[in-house]
């Protein structure tokens, strides 16, 4: 009878242990909420500085609240006549957008290609590719760049920025892996069976079903460029900047206006923030599937 009774909690722990293996300890939830909170910190200390005065801004013991001159500040940054802020915000919107939309539209094309396509040459090409991605082409090629971009006539202008980042090597590697794994050969080939054209099994199948991928390389992607700073900052002119070379023109000459750059920095990070909310839902879903598919 004593044998049975201690039996019995011990089954029950185990079919607990068994029904929530992945259950999280306190200690865990610690770890993960100190994780957190750094990670948020430079985000809220950001927004802490652009809302206060620059003697608030190397007070000690600093500030931990937000302070009321975040309007005034936003004002100041948006009239500094040297910056040109909302001309470079408007450059960055068309500039990512333009090659966002493109990488992640050829990538998917090319992803498709060489997933489930079959033609001579396909794995020569695609390691091409991938040697490109171990090359630091940016820093390689930015004398022959700009030749290129004077003898075009293009210096000075958003093209200049635009067409070397129109296509994008690991881009096209990401949805290579994410089409191989996300679309079965046998779908493929029973939409042929079915009459469907290439471009038809594109929009119907791959499209679909790859939907999450583009979700997380367009999110990258815009990322990757509306950061952007060395290139803008040499093919293009004072007067007509992206976002991030806007915010290097807010330093003056003699001293640092901190409040100023915090200001610009809390602005510029603005767009990614609304990017993010606005498709964290297939993000995080192609992140978890694409997790779950290794």
């Amino acid at each position: 009878m004593t044998a049975i009774t201690q039996a019995g909690p011990a089954r029950r722990s185990g079919a607990r242990s068994k029904r929530d293996p992945f259950r999280a300890t306190p200690l865990t939830k610690v770890a993960l909420g100190f994780t957190v909170l750094l990670s948020i910190f430079p985000i809220y200390w950001m927004v802490i500085i652009a809302s206060r005065t620059n003697r608030d801004a190397v007070d000690v013991p600093p500030p931990l609240l937000p302070g009321g001159n975040l309007g005034e500040n936003v004002q100041r940054v948006l009239n500094t006549e040297d910056a040109h802020f909302i001309t470079g915000l408007v450059n960055s919107l068309i500039v990512t957008s333009t090659v966002t939309f493109s990488v992640v539209i050829i990538s998917t094309f090319a992803g498709f290609a060489f997933a489930r396509l079959h033609f001579r040459g396909r794995n020569l090409l695609l390691g091409s590719i991938l040697i490109t991605m171990m090359v630091p082409l940016q820093q390689m090629g930015i004398v022959p760049l700009y030749q290129l971009m004077v003898s075009l006539g293009w210096v000075g202008t958003l093209k200049a920025v635009i067409l070397p980042y129109l296509l994008n090597g690991f881009g096209v590697f990401m949805m290579t892996q994410y089409t191989d794994q996300a679309v079965p050969d046998e779908l493929v080939e029973a939409a042929r069976v079915d009459g469907a054209s290439t471009m038809r099994i594109w929009w119907n199948v791959i499209l679909p079903a790859v939907r999450p991928g583009m979700a997380v390389l367009a999110l990258q992607t815009f990322m990757l460029n509306w950061n952007e700073f060395m290139w803008p900052l040499i093919v293009l002119s004072p007067e007509n900047p992206t976002v991030q070379v806007s915010i290097s023109f807010l330093t003056a000459a003699h001293s640092t206006d901190y409040v100023l750059i915090f200001t610009g920095t809390a602005l510029s990070v603005l767009p990614l923030v609304i990017v993010f909310v606005a498709f964290g839902r297939q993000i995080v879903g192609g992140l978890m599937e694409g997790a779950v598919k290794a």
